[in-house]
């Protein structure tokens, strides 16, 4: 099942005596009571995906207004709609590598891949790279909320100050100036927050509901 692609005529349709929001169901989950996955057939490729836990209502809600029921697929508004329809990405003040890297990025994307990686030499400004994808992918894709996810304390100041420092192509506005970015320093995440940087382990804390120390507060203590 994993990695299964659906087309819309494999939609599913809600009882006749059970109320629903729209049909065919536009939400789709499937568990065997140990792995949950989820298919959203108001993207443009409906595919099912592995997920830790059912959605919140209102969350639900809000993707069925991006998405009115009858409007042609240049109007979905869902994200993965929007990552299909991003702008051209300009060269302006970007490597040759850094560009590559984004456009590749955003053509996979577009492929409806979810994963990609990106490899690039020592001292090519990767974090720039990062920083300029998703600057476009808040911008334009209209993403909410990316996690920038490092392993030691000290990249997560350095990717925290790369972000602050970077002006946009467009506005010539610092991205701190559009955007909320919050480093991590406990295990609360701010609503307003568009980027979260954290360390691995802090985000694994996160997610166990147990208590976090950075590599930095084990070495202190003596820790290996």
């Amino acid at each position: 099942m994993a990695g299964t692609t659906f087309s819309r005529a494999c939609s599913c349709w809600a009882p006749s005596d059970l109320p629903a929001a729209r049909q065919p169901l536009p939400f789709v989950y499937e568990s065997t009571g140990v792995e949950t996955r989820f298919t959203n057939y108001l993207e443009p490729v409906a595919s099912s995906r592995q997920v830790f836990a059912f959605h919140r209502p209102e969350t639900l809600a809000d993707w069925l207004e991006q998405a009115p029921e009858g409007e042609p697929e240049q109007e979905n508004e869902t994200l993965r709609a929007r990552l299909r329809r991003l702008p051209p990405l300009a060269r302006t003040g970007l490597r040759n590598c850094q560009y590559e890297a984004i456009t590749n990025l955003e053509r996979s994307f577009a492929d409806n891949r979810p994963r990609a990686l990106i490899q690039m030499a020592t001292g090519s400004g990767k974090t720039y790279t990062a920083v300029a994808s998703i600057y476009r992918l808040l911008k334009f894709g209209g993403a909410r909320r990316v996690l920038f996810l490092v392993d030691r304390a000290n990249l997560g100041r350095q990717a925290l100050n790369e972000f602050l420092q970077y002006v946009t192509p467009d506005s010539k506005r610092r991205f701190g100036e559009l955007y909320n970015v919050q480093l991590l320093t406990h295990n609360a995440i701010d609503r307003a927050a568009s980027v979260c940087i954290t360390t691995i382990q802090r985000l694994y804390s996160i997610l166990s509901g147990g208590p976090a120390r950075s590599a930095d507060a084990r070495r202190a203590l003596g820790a290996t």
